[in-house]
């Protein structure tokens, strides 16, 4: 009888563990828009949402995905589930790709999976306002460069949500290939987010180390009725009252004083401006006197200045004046009053509660809702799974043949670029070794002259040959000089912007110390661009 029994109840179980097995092997939830979203994903209603999203293969591929289709745009989408997907107690791997085929300079790549909405919300009503319970994806613009984990969590004292914020998140690809972004919720707290399939951060929902704010006020927080006494002095420090500034400090005396012993450069052009008129120019055919005003010739630089330490009325440089000490302040001296930096004292938070896992909100809906400046985002494969191995199948299977595509494809045109670029870099090698000797001290007199060749080398690479060439002869000139007797030129000065701002004189603690300082002075008129 027992045997019997056995033999009956044993297909039983193979069945159970059948169904089992294919539930295992189940996502929750799977979106790979191989057919048309029309229908089963509702686009917003609202005005603000003027983005066009479309069904779209990706470049390169015959893979479908949701389009990102105009640039400077709103866009708000978003897919109702059957049923919700409950995060309490078991595994929560939320999964989608992402492939910002234009490059993301300000916009959002992100998803957020909605809480179940009160009776009667419509889907054509989602916006930024509808309640969330996760966002999660890449979100790049200005200093914010990030893949977002934001869980909203509801305070059980106040019955407000909250906005917790991982405090470490990845950043975002900054190429244009297929990624995948994975956020594996445990059981125990844990949380692990994946960029194509590798662990870039790891955080517990309980730990004020790793959200902001804490899931878990803190239990004390600052008396908001406390007040600082009258009479709580912070400084630590304060002006010394018995101090007297001393006889000999003049406060009037200036930072800088015309340096009398400066002599000009030899080979200064005084009656030479710095630009010319451009010769080669000449009027517009079509250009009307009484309605544009009277032509005048472009300005160029002077060629002879080039060739010369500077242009221009030359007049005595300024120097460092050894006598400025700059306004007179007293010495600090310790504050015999200092009590400390004041807080107020610390009272029950009457918002703290305890916490042994979040009560996460089930998920009802995944929504997609940006505004971003570049079109060309395409999402796909949109994923909620309760088992890792559900996650990395299918990212294996969808995500990984495309991204070894188009890296193949990267590789390739990266490699081309690169044989193009090779006598580019052979140019920096050589405005980097001009560089250097421009640096050289029996060059001095002529190094601004160098500095203005090569950096117009710089912008214009065609003639790096011709600027190796320049500098050369300078080299040559300068040897010849100093071989065969030619007088040795006089240092040219440097203009204001280049001379070193003078460092106040320093007193002893007794004297006190200076502070304010005065506007630099004219300086001998050189041209800004030859600033080395």
């Amino acid at each position: 009888m027992m045997g019997g029994r056995a033999v009956l109840l044993l297909p039983l179980l193979v069945i159970t563990a059948l169904f089992a097995q294919i539930r295992a092997s189940d996502p929750l939830f799977h979106e790979s828009f191989n057919e048309s979203f029309d229908g089963s994903w509702i686009v917003s209603g609202k005005e603000e949402y003027k983005g066009v999203w479309k069904h779209a293969k990706s470049d390169g591929h015959e893979d479908y995905g949701l389009l990102v289709s105009e640039p400077a745009r709103k866009y708000a989408i978003i897919k109702e589930l059957d049923y919700p997907v409950t995060m309490k107690d078991e595994t929560v791997v939320l999964q989608f790709e992402v492939r910002l085929q234009n490059g993301l300079e300000c916009g959002g790549a992100y998803i957020k999976y909605i809480r179940p909405q009160a009776t009667g919300w419509n889907a054509k009503d989602f916006d930024n306002d509808t309640p969330y319970t996760i966002m999660f994806g890449p979100d790049k613009c200005g200093s914010t460069n990030k893949v977002h984990f934001i869980l909203k969590h509801k305070n059980p004292k106040t019955g407000e949500y909250v906005e917790h914020h991982l405090k470490s998140p990845p950043s975002v690809p900054y190429d244009k290939l297929s990624h995948v972004y994975t956020a594996i919720l445990k059981p125990d707290n844990e949380v692990r987010i994946l960029v194509d399939g590798v662990e870039k951060s790891k955080a517990n929902f309980l730990s004020a180390a790793d959200f902001e704010p804490a899931l878990i006020p803190s239990k004390t927080i600052p008396d908001p009725d406390d007040k600082k006494p009258e009479d709580w002095d912070e400084r630590a420090k304060i002006p010394d009252p018995v101090a007297v500034k001393p006889d000999d400090w003049d406060e009037d005396a200036p930072m800088e004083i015309v340096d009398e012993e400066a002599t000009k450069p030899e080979g200064w052009l005084d009656d030479e401006p710095e630009e010319i008129d451009d010769p080669e120019a000449a009027k517009p055919e079509d250009w009307d006197d009484e309605e544009d005003g009277e032509w005048e010739a472009p300005k160029m630089d002077n060629p002879k200045c080039e060739v010369a330490p500077g242009c221009g009325e030359w007049k005595k440089p300024m120097k460092d004046n050894p006598a400025y000490k700059g306004k007179w302040h007293a010495p600090l001296i310790d504050n015999p009053n200092y009590k400390g930096i004041w807080k107020p004292q610390e009272v029950s938070n009457p918002e703290y509660f305890e916490l042994d896992k979040p009560d996460f909100d089930p998920i009802a809906a995944i929504g997609i809702e940006i505004w971003t400046m570049q079109d060309g985002i395409l999402f796909d494969n949109i994923l909620i799974a309760d088992n890792e191995k559900v996650a990395t199948s299918i990212l294996e299977k969808t995500w990984k043949p495309k991204f070894d595509v188009e890296k193949e494809k990267q590789k390739a045109e990266e490699a081309a670029a690169g044989a193009s670029e090779g006598l580019s870099e052979f140019q920096k090698k050589i405005f980097d070794i001009l560089y250097k000797v421009a640096d050289i001290p029996f060059l001095e007199p002529y190094k601004t002259k160098i500095i203005d060749v090569i950096e117009k080398g710089e912008t214009q690479p065609n003639i790096t040959i011709s600027i190796l060439a320049s500098v050369i002869v300078v080299i040559m000139t300068v040897l010849f000089r100093a071989l065969f007797g030619g007088k040795k030129p006089v240092a040219p000065v440097k203009p204001a912007a280049e001379t070193k701002k003078p460092s106040a004189v320093v007193p002893d603690a007794a004297a006190g110390s200076s502070g304010d300082k005065e506007d630099d002075k004219d300086a001998p008129r050189r041209r800004s661009r030859r600033d080395a």
